[in-house]
């Protein structure tokens, strides 16, 4: 494999029927990254417009994957992220959902900044970006019935299905380290561990390093919208009705803010 570019990070973002989110959070990208950075877009056999928008961006690279009809939700995700991850030639790679936008100038740099310099350390991230205002996070944390009587009966975990994890909403790697010790995005089928998760418990459990960031810092740099792409394909995935109520009305109030609709409106940041 070819020698990684130092100093410089490859951002992954996966595609699939989301137009509107897609290029929002390209346009954020464009917008507020300072740091030296190039992006990949991986699509997901999507087969609509979106495509034809990604097609035409000449500062992007586009990697169109063909699916077989297989768009089970996280295995179909790693699989993207997998296939950006093996053509990153950068010292950092950066997985992002596409509906997760960056809102701070030099957000790039600061998370870059937590490595610290330590080649020891492999991962930047953090938890859930939660769509709900942090007193009702605390408030169902300390109402969890399931994990208090877990945890009282000391039920085994053996597959880390309640083991915490940096998600992949917006997660930072050390490349030369997933290259070293041969790590994937690829879900692991029959311990049932979703996209990311798998490999973040390879990192940490080999002895690396890595950030935890709290919700709260990482919300400084980035909004995400849980759940987006399946409420823009109802027809395709499955969800409660309380739950896709909650994501458009936080989607709405999200993309008709002041920077969202400067964003939105900046046709040149396509160019």
């Amino acid at each position: 494999m070819p020698n990684l570019v130092k100093g410089k990070a490859t951002i992954c973002i996966v595609n699939y029927k989301t137009l509107e989110f897609t290029r929002l959070a390209l346009r954020c990208i464009r917008r507020f990254t300072k740091y030296p950075y190039q992006v990949i877009v991986v699509d997901n056999d999507s087969k609509d417009e979106s495509v034809d928008y990604l097609r035409g961006l000449k500062w992007i690279r586009l990697i169109e994957r063909r699916t077989d009809g297989d768009i089970s939700g996280s295995r179909s995700h790693s699989a993207a992220l997998q296939l950006g991850y093996e053509n990153c030639d950068t010292e950092f790679f950066v997985s992002m959902h596409s509906d997760a936008f960056v809102h701070r100038d030099d957000w790039l740099a600061d998370l870059i900044a937590y490595f610290a310099g330590d080649e020891r350390t492999a991962c930047v991230g953090s938890g859930k970006l939660e769509l709900t205002p942090r007193w009702r996070v605390l408030l169902k944390k300390a109402t969890d019935w399931r994990t208090f009587k877990r945890r009282l009966l000391r039920t085994p975990d053996p597959f880390g299905q309640f083991r915490y994890y940096n998600r992949t909403i917006c997660c930072l790697y050390r490349t030369e380290v997933l290259r070293k010790e041969g790590l994937s995005f690829l879900t692991n089928e029959e311990k049932g561990l979703t996209s990311g998760k798998q490999l973040y418990f390879d990192i940490v459990d080999r002895g690396y390093k890595t950030v935890e960031l709290p919700t709260s810092v990482m919300s400084r740099y980035v909004i995400h919208l849980a759940h987006a792409t399946q409420v823009v394909n109802p027809q395709e995935f499955a969800l409660r009705k309380r739950t896709v109520k909650k994501c458009n009305r936080y989607a709405k109030k999200v993309m008709s803010s002041p920077t969202m609709q400067g964003i939105i409106t900046d046709d040149s940041l396509d160019r």
